[in-house]
This record gives C-alpha cells, sequence and structure tokens, in this order.
C-alpha cells in the first residue's frame, strides 16, 4: 500500500503568527521573515472552563496582541495536544471540560470561526509534529521523530521525504511500560503511556520516590521548577530523576523505532531545561549504545 505524506509548513517569509496552546500556558510569537518581534506565554486555566466562548477569547487575544507587532499578517499557525483535521478538533484536552453538545455547536469549528474573522491562512496541527518539523528545519534533516516533554508528551514525526505521514502521532497515550502495576494515565485511563515517562508528570512521580518532599500548593510546572533547582543544587536524589527519565527514554525510542524510520530524535521542553536535560540525553544514549547497538550507530540524539 502506498501511503501519501504530507508536506507541512516551512515557511518564514512575511508577517506571521505562531502559537502554542499547552496545558499549563499559551504562548504566541510574532515573526517578520523569520525573525521573532513579539513573544508571550500567559498562563491560563482552560480545564475547569465549561463555555468555550473563554477559549475562543483567550486565544483571539493572544493573536491580537502579536498581530499588533506587525504592519499586516500574512499566515496564522498553531499547535496543541490532540487530534485535528482540516482544523477542526475531533479531540483534544483543553477542550476536556466542555460538555458534549456545546463541544459538537461550538468547539468543532473554533479555529475554522478564527480563520473566517481574519481572513488569512490559518491552520492548526498537533504540537508534536510542529516540533518535529521545528526539528527538521533547524537541523536540516529529514527522518526526524520530535519529543517534546512538558506537561505531557507531544510526538511527532518527518518521514524521509520531509513530510508528515497521515498518522495519529499522539505518543503521549502510546504504552510504553506493559508492566501490569504501571502508572494509569488519568485522562485515558490507560497503564504505561508515555505522558507517565516522558513528561513533568514523570519527575514528580519520581521525585516524590526518592523521597524529595514537594509544596502540594505548587502547580505541575512549579514542582518540576523545584526539582530543577535541587538538581542545580547537586542535590544527587535529583539527578536520579532524570537519570531515569533518560533510561525510560533510552528503551522508548528503541520501541518506536518499531513504528518510524529514525535517523535524529529531537528531545525538548520544559522537562529538557537545564543540566538535566544533558543527563536524560546521556543516559538514553549510554541505554542505546548498551542494549541496542544496531540501533545506536543509526540513530542520533539531539537537545
Amino acid at each position: 500500500v502506498r501511503e501519501k505524506s504530507i508536506l507541512l509548513g516551512g515557511h518564514l517569509e512575511g508577517c506571521r503568527i505562531g502559537f502554542d496552546l499547552g496545558a499549563s500556558d499559551r504562548k504566541v510569537s510574532a515573526v517578520i521573515d523569520g525573525k521573532a518581534v513579539f513573544s508571550e506565554e500567559v498562563v491560563w486555566n482552560h480545564g475547569t472552563q465549561n463555555n468555550p466562548s473563554y477559549h475562543y477569547h483567550e486565544i483571539m487575544s493572544m493573536l491580537h496582541r502579536a498581530a499588533a507587532h506587525m504592519p499586516r499578517v500574512h499566515a496564522i499557525g498553531g499547535s496543541s495536544a490532540g487530534i485535528y483535521i482540516n482544523n477542526r478538533v475531533m479531540r483534544a484536552s483543553i477542550f476536556r471540560g466542555i460538555p458534549p453538545d456545546l463541544f459538537g455547536k461550538k468547539v468543532k469549528n473554533i479555529f475554522l470561526d478564527m480563520q473566517k474573522e481574519w481572513g488569512v491562512p490559518f491552520k492548526v496541527i498537533n504540537d508534536g509534529e510542529v516540533t518535529a518539523l521545528a526539528g527538521s528545519m533547524s537541523l536540516k534533516k529529514n527522518a526526524v521523530l520530535g519529543i517534546a516533554m512538558g506537561s505531557s508528551e507531544a510526538g511527532g514525526y518527518i518521514n524521509r521525504k520531509g513530510n508528515i505521514n497521515p498518522w495519529l502521532n499522539e505518543l503521549a497515550f502510546v504504552p510504553v511500560d506493559l508492566n501490569s502495576e504501571a502508572s494509569v494515565d488519568e485522562w485515558s485511563g490507560d497503564r504505561g503511556c508515555g505522558v507517565q515517562y516522558f513528561s513533568q508528570v514523570a519527575a514528580i512521580r519520581l521525585a516524590e520516590g526518592a523521597g524529595i518532599i514537594l509544596d502540594e500548593k505548587q502547580t505541575p510546572a512549579g514542582k518540576l521548577k523545584s526539582i530543577q533547582g535541587l538538581m542545580a543544587k547537586g542535590d544527587n536524589r535529583a539527578r536520579k530523576v532524570f537519570e531515569t527519565i533518560g533510561c525510560y527514554l533510552g528503551y522508548g525510542i528503541a520501541y518506536y523505532a518499531q513504528f518510524y524510520e529514525i535517523e535524529t530524535v529531537l528531545i525538548l521542553g520544559r522537562v529538557t531545561s537545564g543540566e538535566g536535560g544533558q543527563i536524560i540525553l546521556q543516559k538514553a544514549e549510554h541505554v542505546l549504545n548498551e542494549e541496542f547497538p544496531e540501533l545506536s550507530s543509526k540513530i542520533t540524539l539531539h537537545l
């Protein structure tokens, strides 16, 4: 069976807006001919919202703030975790608080409605695909698997032709641990999902297991910063957290390689910030070298 692939983005010319709708915060940038002229990151509280007007206002307001820094807008591109088909929202965690009847009426076409408002090319895709595209563009390589470790795990893939495949690459919900006692994902209800091993969820769980006491009043992002702060101070317990995530990643890449032709893996996201990111990378490379030498010789890891 010959499967079609899809040419995705990569354009930098003109006045463009890019945005990302994350679990903890929303980000937007205004770019003129590839140079950022404005960037903003704002914490938002989408999870408890049952009225999609909140999401519409939050997204449109940040687009207008970005547009104010350019003479015109030629195109808008966005990303978020979930499934988006032709700019229609099929399934997305940022809208999980919306009742089913309102989801169908107000959410499914929310980005199509925004496109009508702006009157310019407007594209929204899964955040993992953007991760892979960014890696492919920056490294000037194809066959790239991008893994973003943030509030969740985002995964995307650029094939050997430099295109994306028409697959669902939501690696956050792909089981990587087949242990019958593996951690359960709170949203899908499945055990051993990638989100439990390649995100701040993993860092927090491992830290608590290592005896690190975290402030329960902190947000998950705040807890991660506390762990990273300990890492910066040389706390061996924090170091083991990132070593363990790196070990997970080494085996995870070997598993993903059964489904993707991988030459380059790009890891990024807030979990990889600071010294912890280097430790994750080094430990993953060590696992590949020791356990999967045939893959280690073919796959390069980048941070």
